[in-house]
């Protein structure tokens, strides 16, 4: 049996600030539909499934137990992956790689318009005792490690706010993106301090969405339009407490972007991947990440194309969707479906994900055509 394993369909819903007239049930079931149909599968051929959601987002607990209508998974087995995304495609291609299942569909949805208080929901993965009483805001975090970054990296705020110029604007192109927008680094400079020195057009806006991705073995694969194959795949988790990290660099996402590039056999990333779709919840976090990745010129500059989909700051945080997200533009990008944002020659990309505040996990996947 073949070790290889492809992703041979992506669905989404388009991510919106708001979806009053939708469940996450209804656009869970339309994500699975047009993952199913693109894979050219039903969801009878499928073998296991894989829900990755977080119980305090959720606001229920055991919340697994509210996706097999929606995915055709009655009498499956499904299981939950309370962690990143690409933590819950990694258990996809272990169940594949392990001979356990042949085709495994993975979801994420989020319905964040529902949570009313995001801070509080957040703040439960800080450490109860020394960290939780003193009221600690997640952007205050992310503002203190943006801080750290900028001093240690030499780079400037206007850098930060190029990174969110240049995804809103890509946004534009993606016609699923919904905060798209053509602003200027003096416009995103001049937007209200949230905490120093983070501004408020730093921050990914949140957006509910849902995403389906099936993964098959090469056997099954085999059938597929465009699978899309997964050349490597690493995670991480570095310490959650605040007190004992490392606030200037993403640690974990150099491990598990090294995890990735060794089982994927490439030595020279900025040569050999063309582009890159990396997690940016806050506008200095992609820096950081591209950092990580090895995919910056000693001047800071990015070595291949990035969030060319709008990231997260063009198509919004989806919580752990997000990663998804991420893959599934990559998919298209490889595909050669990404329209006016595509890049030539797309053959081989870099996903890069970041579970969000307070946690320092991550994951990482390179994805290619062969």
């Amino acid at each position: 049996m073949s070790d290889r394993v492809a992703i041979v369909g992506a669905g989404t819903t388009p991510p919106r600030p708001l979806s009053p007239d939708q469940s996450f049930r209804e656009m869970t079931f339309a994500a699975a539909a047009r993952a199913y149909e693109d894979a050219g599968v039903s969801h009878r051929d499928i073998d296991s499934f894989i829900s990755v959601c977080e119980d305090f987002h959720e606001g229920t607990s055991i919340t697994d137990e509210y996706v097999p209508d929606q995915l055709g998974a009655v009498l499956r087995p499904v299981q939950t992956i309370a962690g990143d995304g690409i933590q819950g495609i990694a258990t996809a291609f272990m169940l594949i790689r392990s001979g356990i299942a042949d085709v495994v569909a993975v979801e994420a949805h989020a319905k964040s318009s529902n949570i009313l208080r995001h801070d509080e929901v957040l703040a439960m993965g800080l450490d109860p005792v020394y960290e939780r009483p003193l009221g600690v805001n997640p952007h205050y975090v992310a503002a203190m490690e943006m801080r750290r970054y900028l001093h240690d990296s030499g780079r400037t705020d206007t850098a930060v706010a190029d990174v969110v110029v240049e995804n809103r604007r890509r946004a534009l192109g993606n016609p699923i993106a919904p905060y798209g927008a053509v602003l200027t680094a003096a416009d995103v400079l001049a937007a209200a301090l949230v905490s120093e020195p983070l501004r408020a057009s730093m921050i990914s806006a949140y957006a509910d969405g849902a995403v389906v991705l099936v993964l098959a073995s090469e056997e099954r694969a085999e059938a597929a339009l465009r699978p899309v194959w997964i050349r490597g795949i690493g995670w991480s988790s570095d310490t959650s407490a605040l007190s004992m990290r490392d606030w200037a660099t993403a640690t974990y996402a150099a491990l598990a972007t090294a995890m990735a590039y060794q089982m994927a056999g490439i030595e020279r990333p900025a040569d050999e991947l063309a582009f890159a779709e990396v997690d940016d919840t806050y506008a200095h976090k992609q820096l950081q990440h591209l950092d990580a990745a090895r995919l910056t010129a000693p001047g800071g500059e990015p070595l291949v194309p990035v969030n060319r989909s709008g990231g997260s700051l063009g198509m919004g945080y989806c919580y752990d969707a997000s990663a998804l997200y991420r893959t599934a533009e990559a998919v298209r990008q490889i595909r050669g479906e990404a329209g006016r944002n595509q890049v030539p020659g797309a053959t081989t990309g870099l996903v890069l994900s970041w579970r969000g505040v307070p946690t320092q996990t991550g994951g990482a996947l390179v994805l290619g055509d062969h």
